[in-house]
């Protein structure tokens, strides 16, 4: 299996259960592995024969972006949904980072595997 990132991909939602979490959006940070087999692409050289990662980012910022869960896992768990029923990938690791949520800590999250990964 080889692995397709995308790292620190900042965006903007509303994401929280406290009232005032409710009124203003909040910057998430996605960290995403993907697993996908690469050789077919590496041989033509085309992109049309690989995972376009430009393509996932949109697709993850447009849903992210319109989105208004209470909870980290509920994003992670949608989003997870997102790309594995929208594009060619077996498995996915995802991260979630909610900065800025906890005094002190640099920020805080979930991160979640879901697929199948082969060897």
């Amino acid at each position: 299996m080889d692995i397709i990132f995308i790292s620190e991909l900042r965006i903007e939602t509303v994401i929280g259960v406290y009232e005032w979490e409710r009124r203003v959006k909040q910057t998430v940070i996605f960290d995403l592995e993907l697993g996908a087999d690469i050789r077919q692409a590496a041989a033509s050289d085309a992109i049309d024969d690989t995972l376009n990662y430009k393509a996932v980012a949109k697709r993850v910022i447009a849903f992210v972006e319109t989105s208004q869960f209470q909870l980290v896992e509920t994003l992670a768990e949608q989003v997870a949904q997102v790309i594995l029923q929208e594009f060619p990938v077996a498995w996915l690791r995802l991260r979630v980072n909610k900065i800025g949520a906890v005094r002190n800590a640099k920020g805080v999250g979930i991160v979640i595997e879901r697929g199948h990964r082969a060897e």
